[in-house]
């Protein structure tokens, strides 16, 4: 198994990470949520993850809306992770399906990956730009897994 998770830098330790705003417009910047090191960076606690699960990091220095765009703590991406566990199925979940679910399942299935977005276990930040999500998903040929 493989999952990705954001590990923020904190406001203290990075104080021009652009991510954060004390008033957030919730599209570019958001309050701060999954800083390195905290519990709120932690998986939920009713998800247990496997024994050997690969843990890839994003959102260390930008935003990094995309899994694809993270790290592993040997430093492989998510794409050479993956290959090299010989995964060409994903499913998808998380928060938000309107910024990182959608920026995930796209990448991926811009790789050529089989996607599934598991609808039950996502939640998005608005109704319009979630269904515009769902929309551009399907259009990408993402199955959307109710």
């Amino acid at each position: 198994m493989v999952a990705t998770r954001d590990w923020h830098p904190s406001p203290d330790q990075e104080p021009g990470f652009a991510h954060f705003a004390a008033e957030p417009d919730w599209v570019d910047t958001w309050p701060a949520h999954c800083v390195a090191g905290t519990a709120g960076a932690e998986p939920h606690p009713a998800l247990a993850l496997p024994d050997g699960a690969v843990i890839v990091r994003k959102g260390q220095r930008a935003a990094a809306y995309s899994g694809f765009e993270g790290h592993d703590q040997a430093g492989r991406p998510l794409g050479t992770v993956l290959a090299d566990r010989s995964i060409d199925t994903v499913d998808v979940v998380g928060l938000a399906t309107d910024h990182c679910v959608r920026a995930t399942a796209l990448d991926a299935a811009a790789r050529g990956l089989t996607v599934e977005v598991l609808a039950p276990l996502m939640a998005g930040v608005a109704p319009a730009t979630t269904e515009r999500a769902l929309a551009e998903l399907r259009a990408a040929g993402v199955t959307i897994v109710a």
